[in-house]
């Protein structure tokens, strides 16, 4: 019966069955077959829904979908551009700050590249950047901003990795900041040379204060979350119960982007369907997870890595390997809550802190999703912008050899995610 249900279960999983009915699926029939009461994946949900961080999720996806609904996305621009657009690649570091601030609040490289891709790849263009460059720059910086607070990645990780959530926040700074000056000095580069087919604006003051004024209350955003939490006036879960109510405010009353009857119900319906897909996948893989912990697989696994790695080099080198391939092969939520319960006992081993761990695991998730031959962001790009996926792979290729030199130095330079 077991050896049937296993079939059924390979069978379904080719015709396209959804990944929760998946990894709950075989939770079940690893704890039948294992003489073990089913109940115990209803009891890891049960957990999960009484774990205090779970409360941020909803609450920072809610607000990620009112800053994207929103005029949002058009002010941060504009004060980017006012401010970056000057200098030589300026257009090009505008793309990197936007993209990474918007993926930061929607926690999703997807959304990131089809709610901006189309704004910003002709403005690239217009500046005397080679489509080549456009291409990968934008495939690339689809999934920038993962480190950043309040990224939803880091609140999950923290979450499943049982790590405080403003640790976290905190570690993902500096790691976020050294990928985006690596990126944005090769953005400078080619702006000189893309300079001599495209003329260059000036600094404006009046411009930079104009753009400011639009954006003055959207600014303040992340300062109000990171002085809040670190000052010790809350908590990273009642941080995003503030954001949520910021910016309702905000973009509801203020500048009334938004309609109170007209938009708010459609945004909460639809940040919710996401919410309830995540918490779905989460109960159901710590369930499984709690099969493998009993029947001792993480054990096994460091037993072998003890057997094939003698140091924490080699292990940091086999572990970076192995996350990119899952950067490629599943999304960014599905990774966090099926594979991060498998690493964290055996990196531990190896001396990783698991705040550093944390930031290693989503950076990888980061470059993975740009990773030929299939990583996600390659495919909604070639999507977007009507381009094969074969001509995205070319060009995002110098990005992805500065994000590796990203990762080796966030991976062996620990003090980097650590420091503060």
């Amino acid at each position: 019966m077991v050896l049937a249900a296993s079939v059924a279960l390979i069978v379904l999983v080719l015709l396209g069955m959804p990944l929760f009915a998946v990894i709950g699926g075989a939770a079940l029939l690893g704890f039948y077959s294992s003489e073990i009461i089913p109940a115990a994946v209803m009891v890891e949900f049960y957990r999960m829904a009484s774990a205090p961080t779970l409360l941020a999720i909803p609450l920072f996806t809610f607000a990620g979908y009112l800053l994207a609904e929103s005029g949002a996305p058009g002010r941060l621009l504009a004060v980017s551009r006012a401010l970056f657009g000057w200098m030589p690649g300026g257009v090009a570091l505008v793309v990197l700050i936007t993209c990474a601030g918007f993926t930061a609040f929607t926690g999703a490289s997807g959304a990131t590249i089809v709610a901006l891709g189309g704004l910003l790849f002709p403005m690239l263009q217009r500046e005397g950047f080679s489509e080549k460059f456009s291409l990968g720059l934008l495939t690339t910086s689809g999934s920038l901003g993962l480190l950043f607070a309040p990224s939803l990645p880091l609140i999950l990780y923290g979450l499943v990795a049982r790590t405080r959530v403003d640790h976290l926040f905190l570690a993902g700074f500096f790691p976020g900041v050294l990928i985006i000056v690596l990126l944005g000095l090769f953005c400078v580069w080619s702006g000189r040379r893309a300079g001599r087919n495209a003329p260059r604006g000036r600094f404006s003051a009046r411009e930079a204060g104009r753009a400011l004024r639009g954006a003055a209350w959207e600014l303040p955003l992340i300062p109000i979350i990171l002085l809040g939490i670190y000052g010790g006036f809350f908590t990273a879960t009642e941080a995003a119960a503030v954001t949520a109510f910021y910016i309702l405010v905000v973009e509801v009353f203020v500048y009334k982007d938004l309609g109170l009857r007209r938009d708010l119900p459609r945004i909460m319906r639809e940040s919710m369907v996401l919410v309830g897909g995540i918490l779905i996948i989460l109960g159901t893989a710590l369930g499984f997870t709690n099969f493998l912990i009993d029947q001792e697989v993480p054990m096994r696994l460091l037993e072998t890595f003890r057997q094939t790695f003698t140091s924490r080099i080699t292990f940091l080198v086999a572990l970076n390997l192995f996350l990119l391939v899952v950067g490629m092969m599943m999304d960014i939520f599905s990774a966090i809550i099926v594979v991060v319960p498998l690493i964290t006992p055996i990196a531990l081993e190896f001396g990783v802190d698991p705040v550093h761990l944390g930031i290693i695991f989503l950076t990888n998730l980061e470059i993975g999703y740009a990773t030929p031959p299939v990583g996600l962001n390659l495919f909604i790009a070639s999507y977007r912008f009507e381009r094969p996926v074969t001509e995205l792979y070319r060009a995002s290729l110098p990005f992805l050899g500065l994000l590796l030199v990203a990762l080796v130095i966030i991976t062996y330079w620990p003090d980097l995610s650590l420091f503060l």
